[in-house]
């Protein structure tokens, strides 16, 4: 499985922005889907989660109601549709996939398949 994250860039507080995450190779091993994104000097964390077979979706707390994440099959694609950017928000956003049968839940780690981060800066 591949993943080719884009869509990120510099904007002001308030934006909007919608990075991109096409998908190729043996999708039918995947579990679940998510945008993780590390700030500088701070751990990785969950910004957003989709399981692959029912589409059930996971934000973490400080982005829900500002945040979407969607997929299109016919493109396989996931987006992340996010809004009201705050400075916060600034970071190295990855989308990554998780292989079935892997331990925990599809919010959590770990992920076995990470495409290359896009950055996001939102600054006034």
């Amino acid at each position: 499985v591949q993943l080719q994250a884009s869509g990120g860039g510099s904007l002001q507080p308030g934006g909007s922005l919608t990075l991109s995450c096409v998908i190729s190779g043996r999708t039918s091993s995947i579990y679940s889907v998510a945008w993780i994104r590390q700030a500088p000097g701070k751990e990785r964390e969950f910004a957003a989660a989709l399981r692959w077979g029912d589409s059930t979706t996971y934000y973490m707390d400080s982005v829900k109601g500002r945040f979407t994440i969607s997929r299109d099959d016919n493109k396989n694609a996931v987006y992340l549709a996010m809004n009201n950017l705050k400075p916060e928000d600034t970071a190295v956003y990855y989308c990554a996939a998780k292989r079935r049968f892997r331990p925990n839940g599809f919010a959590e780690p770990p992920y076995d398949w990470w495409g290359h981060g896009t950055q996001v800066t939102v600054s006034s």
